[in-house]
């Protein structure tokens, strides 16, 4: 069974505004196949191995049954972001910062008025998504490290693990690699003990729990698991990666929900108390036709999904 879901955002995300996807019903339960319109026929075909994982197979057990998540705040206003900040319960936020539609000056703001919602306990990540040269994220790390009152970790500043490096000898700053490992050709493989502090994973971009629980030993850094901004039924996954690693050291970025303005299923993964619990199976989508695709974003998933199958 198969199933395509269009949701739309709050704010513009990943200069997106609406979510599409699909969930497949297995034996195990539900998966979910999301990679976004960037991604390659080759580059999608871990997000259907992940998808298949869960609605075949199933997660591994869990060591914890509930995870603490941070909130992630958009490309948004100073006021909008501390009220985002102010109500969602966590004590972690990961703003997002270096959009083209967003400068240095308003990043500080955005910053400074995530901190005012925190107070000085909580702990505040920005992510630039590979956006800055060197020059340009050493001198806008120290930037945003003094406005945030001592930054958590700046999640991949620059596109290459060489950048990386480069950047966290030139810093005081933890530096985070995100797509260095999930978009790399073997992440396995990748070498970024040099180049990063902690290591972020996502299961989708990974190929299912399993596989992201073998890039994280393979990494050998502290690790965050970070959602692809999936629905409940993704978010999911990513909270049993969370659940069956041995060690977690940091809030996981798994409190995306609030980023869209629906689910497809009532049992929505939303953080109380900046906590969500670990699940052993997706939550069923029984909301799923309230957000169903149009007839020709159908029939384009399900071209997708029959090109990603035979490769």
């Amino acid at each position: 069974m198969e199933f395509v879901y269009a949701v739309p955002f709050h704010n513009r995300f990943r200069g997106i505004t609406v979510r599409e996807g699909m969930l497949l019903r297995g034996p195990a339960g539900w998966g979910e196949f999301c990679p976004f319109e960037d991604y390659s026929d080759t580059e999608s075909a871990p997000w259907l191995a992940a998808a298949v994982e869960a609605s075949d197979l199933g997660w591994p057990a869990p060591v914890r049954n509930r995870v603490e998540v941070n909130t992630t705040v958009p490309v948004v206003s100073a006021e909008r972001a501390y009220e985002l900040v102010a109500a969602s319960g966590c004590r972690t936020a990961k703003v997002k910062v270096a959009d083209p539609r967003s400068s240095l000056v308003d990043d500080c703001e955005r910053v400074a008025a995530v901190r005012a919602a925190l107070g000085d306990t909580g702990m505040i990540r920005v992510d630039a998504n590979a956006a800055w040269d060197v020059d340009t994220a050493v001198n806008s790390i120290r930037e945003l490290d003094h406005a945030a009152g001592g930054l958590e970790y700046v999640e991949q500043p620059c596109p290459s693990i060489e950048d990386l490096a480069t950047v966290r000898r030139k810093v005081e700053v933890r530096i985070a690699a995100d797509e260095s490992i999930r978009r790399a050709e073997d992440p396995l493989k990748v070498a970024v003990a040099e180049a990063a502090d902690v290591a972020v994973i996502k299961v989708a971009p990974l190929g299912g729990v399993r596989r992201a629980l073998e890039v994280a030993e393979a990494c050998g850094l502290p690790c965050v698991v970070s959602s692809a901004v999936e629905t409940s039924v993704g978010l999911a996954a990513g909270l049993a990666l969370a659940g069956a690693l041995p060690s977690l050291d940091f809030a996981c970025g798994l409190g995306t929900r609030s980023l869209l303005t629906a689910d497809v299923t009532s049992d929505e993964l939303s953080p109380v108390d900046g906590y969500l619990p670990v699940p052993r199976t997706a939550p069923e989508p029984d909301r799923a036709e309230a957000v169903a695709a149009s007839p020709e974003v159908q029939a384009k998933w399900q071209a997708r999904l029959a090109r990603v199958r035979a490769l």
